[in-house]
């Protein structure tokens, strides 16, 4: 019987299966370039797929690109500029797509998900949750008996409960699971946390009930509100409303998450961030919709009028920019467009739209100086912003604040004009940022964590409250599973 078989190599097997493994969804771009250089089944020429490409593997990145959710929202001379900008490398492409998608934290990914909030941060790690940090209000979810943790603490969920996406801010988080339901936890007397029994904090992830009947894939939470959207491309809210960033088209509270009727028929919404006070929302056609708080001009229509209902950022509309993320700092805003270029508005007190100065911008405006860079993540937060490039680089400019920015030469309360690059991060290849009101947490790809800035509420996990004034490895101690089993974490 064992005569009837034989060992195959690689290179016996058909073209066509071996397309089918390149393109079956579970290899990244550098995966797919370590095949191209260790195997002339893959990079060689075998004549079965078209001569505009330039190897299987170059064909498969193609057909990966085309069948990805962001290049598929995006329009030919969309599309066209991205391919220019990388070279002609599908594979370059690629990666530019998938580290978009990693670094926003709405999908699983091998490394881990952080977020900060202004005195905690939030990791998930092979589908659970930790926080660090102070709360005196239950944001960091591990009971009423519970107001710090100086080192990363496992959250306690239902049985099963498979968490992928988590937003905090100041006294309140929320989490989505594989499933689609949401919990929340934090100060609810603003029922920002989506619990209409109740004005009291919840101390412990609790389910939002009123959202049992939809599937959601995000979260973003703001000053006493929360964003909520769903897999359809929905918006729902709930919350303090006074300025209109419920999106409901008046001023009224809402105790309980509620649609956003306004934005049904204009296409769904495939990314969304919360202000303190205002929402930014982009759509799959890459089409940017603010509402709320018009302080600062950080809706970017060029005034500070708040606006109760959705509207369209018209500069990106009328220069045809493809935007496919945002960030929604506390004084300004920061885009990331479908070519890797980064746009800001609002206040630049401190450096922090990066044009070199301190002006005020009342409408989008290119960031120059990152224009050589392909951009795959955006982030913003109180007078600083951070932006990470397809290589794993790190740029930062704004307010030191507190080391925050990352860079030990410079005094805490310095300004960092122009974007430059965190020497102390170049050996990793980082893969998501997060910062807090004065701490900031990076991502590598091997899902290492690093921290820098304040600590004085042991947001950064460091088990010490001395802060740091260059990024300082994190690490995530040992727990036990509801079993007893150890979870193995670094």
């Amino acid at each position: 019987m064992a005569d009837r078989y034989r060992l195959a190599s690689i290179e016996d097997f058909p073209s066509h299966l071996i397309f089918e493994i390149l393109t079956i969804g579970r290899l990244s771009a550098v995966d797919l370039v370590c095949l191209e250089l260790t195997s002339r089944t893959f990079g060689g020429s075998r004549g079965l797929y078209p001569q505009k490409f330039r190897s299987l593997v170059d064909f498969a990145a193609h057909q990966l690109c085309v069948s990805h959710r962001v290049y598929g929202g995006m329009g030919w001379n969309a599309q066209k500029e991205l391919f220019d900008r990388c070279g002609g490398n599908w594979k370059r492409v690629l990666r530019f797509l998938q580290a978009v998608e990693e670094s926003s934290g709405m999908v699983k990914t091998s490394a881990c998900n952080v977020t900060t909030g202004r005195y905690h941060t939030l990791l998930i790690r092979d589908s659970s949750v930790y926080s660090c940090g102070s709360s005196l209000c239950g944001a960091l979810g591990h009971g009423a008996e519970t107001t710090q943790c100086v080192a990363f603490t496992r959250i306690r969920f239902p049985s099963l409960a498979n968490v992928f996406q988590v937003s905090a801010y100041h006294n309140h988080a929320a989490f989505v699971l594989q499933s689609g339901e949401v919990f929340t936890c934090g100060d609810n007397s603003s029922f920002c946390c989506g619990h209409k029994d109740t004005n009291r904090p919840i101390f412990r992830p609790r389910l939002v009930e009123a959202l049992k009947a939809v599937s959601c894939k995000q979260v973003a939470v703001g000053l006493n509100f929360t964003v909520f959207l769903t897999r359809q491309g929905q918006l729902y809210t709930c919350g303090t409303n006074t300025h209109g960033q419920l999106g409901h088209g008046d001023t009224l509270d809402r105790p309980t998450p509620k649609i956003i009727e306004l934005l049904e028929g204009i296409g769904p919404v495939v990314q969304m961030a919360a202000g303190p006070s205002y929402v930014l929302a982009v759509t799959d056609n890459g089409v940017v919709y603010s509402f709320g708080s018009g302080s600062n001009f950080c809706l970017g229509h060029g005034e500070q009028h708040d606006e109760f209902q959705p509207r369209a950022i018209q500069t990106f509309r009328r220069k045809d920019i493809h935007v496919v993320h945002v960030s929604a700092g506390d004084e300004h805003a920061v885009a990331l467009d479908s070519s890797g270029f980064v746009y800001s508005w609002g206040k630049g007190y401190c450096g922090a739209l990066g044009h070199g100065d301190e002006n005020d911008k009342t409408l989008p405006a290119l960031v120059n100086c990152l224009m050589s860079h392909l951009a795959v993540q955006v982030c913003a937060r109180k007078r600083k912003t951070f932006v990470l490039v397809d290589d794993g680089s790190v740029y930062g400019f704004g307010s030191m604040g507190y080391g925050s920015l990352g860079f030990p030469d410079r005094g805490i309360a310095d300004k960092v004009m122009r974007p430059r690059v965190l020497d102390s991060l170049r050996a990793h290849r980082v893969s998501q940022i997060s910062t807090g009101l004065y701490h900031t947490v990076v991502v590598t790809n091997q899902g290492q964590m690093f921290g820098f800035g304040d600590n004085e509420r042991a947001q950064l996990g460091h088990d010490t409250l001395r802060g740091c004034l260059q990024p300082t490895e994190i690490y995530v101690p040992e727990t036990e599973d509801d079993t007893g089993l150890a979870l193995e974490s670094k």
